[in-house]
């Protein structure tokens, strides 16, 4: 079902701020996509390149009776007819090309994105599936966003572009209002960007079926790769009426989509019936407060364990 929109009082460090702000579900999707292609300066590199895809080629490299060459994914798009003169394709191997790209050594990709590595052909494809140094996508929740790019610019993206909110601060009290809560489903929003420690944290929020239950679900991202956001924690508190429901748990990296993160149920999920109960009155509204903070974990180097670094 499409949704208007969700009206959310936020604050940071604790304090309500009287303004509601409104968050649309739907969003354009941005067509500013920076670069990350690197073509280094080598004639046999340009060898390599498909002529239709423009993507290194891998064996099998094929080619045509006048020497013409390109690769086996776009061999069955072009229905096998050359590109280049036409004539029939044919099952001949290049195997001459693919003895030469076996002796290169190519710079990643990204390397104008600060990857210093230098890789044997065969190997380069598959470290710039996992490079650090490989632009991140949006994390933008609720509309389907093709930017890319480092956390500077996605920060300022989401902030200019989606409308984020942005705060500083390490604790924060959100409250969720919405007049027809049932009829929400599957719905997504990602309402506010936390900068602390130095690193930047998006809270999202969806409503969805949890098999034949509706549920609400919140969790955080951290605007970095795994390893780094295994360095922090973080808790989300909900309740009224003498009940309350706490999680605690690692930030997702962005590398793993907000689909991906409410699929696998890491985060805070209040079944509807609880939260129309933590919302008081005659549960016709939505009225949920959540509060929660981010912690580091910081290494104790004489006891050799972890211990939280509180943000003041």
């Amino acid at each position: 079902m499409e949704l208007d929109s969700i009206e959310c009082v936020s604050s940071s460090d604790g304090i309500d701020e009287e303004e509601i702000h409104q968050h649309h579900f739907l969003s354009k999707p941005h067509t500013n996509i920076i670069s990350s292609a690197i073509s280094p300066a080598t004639s046999v590199h340009e060898l390599l390149e498909c002529p239709v895809c423009t993507n290194s080629m891998y064996p099998p490299i094929h080619q045509c009776h006048n020497g013409h060459t390109l690769c086996s994914t776009c061999k069955t798009r072009v229905h096998n007819r050359c590109p280049t003169c036409r004539q029939e394709l044919g099952d001949i191997r290049c195997l001459a090309l693919e003895k030469v790209a076996e002796s290169l050594e190519l710079p990643c990709k990204y390397c104008s994105l600060g990857c210093p590595e230098i890789f044997p052909y065969y190997s380069k494809l598959k470290h710039e599936a996992q490079c650090n140094f490989r632009p991140y996508n949006c994390p933008y929740a609720g509309s389907e966003c093709s930017v890319v790019g480092d956390i500077p610019f996605l920060v300022s993206h989401l902030r200019d572009y989606h409308k984020v909110d942005m705060h500083t601060g390490c604790t924060f009290n959100h409250r969720y209002v919405k007049s027809n809560p049932r009829e929400v489903e599957n719905a997504t929003w990602m309402l506010t960007v936390f900068n602390c420690f130095g690193q930047y944290f998006c809270l999202h929020f969806e409503a969805f079926q949890l098999g034949m239950a509706p549920v609400y679900m919140a969790f955080l991202r951290f605007m970095g790769d795994e390893a780094d956001a295994r360095n922090y924690s973080y808790s989300l508190e909900v309740g009224a009426n003498g009940r309350k429901l706490i999680w605690e748990g690692t930030p997702r990296s962005i590398r793993d989509s907000h689909r991906k993160v409410r699929d696998s149920h890491d985060g805070l999920i209040i079944q509807r019936n609880m939260a129309l109960f933590f919302s008081g009155g005659d549960r016709k509204e939505l009225k949920l407060r959540v509060t929660g903070r981010i912690w580091k974990e910081q290494q104790n180097s004489d006891a050799g364990v972890c211990i939280p670094n509180l943000c003041s």
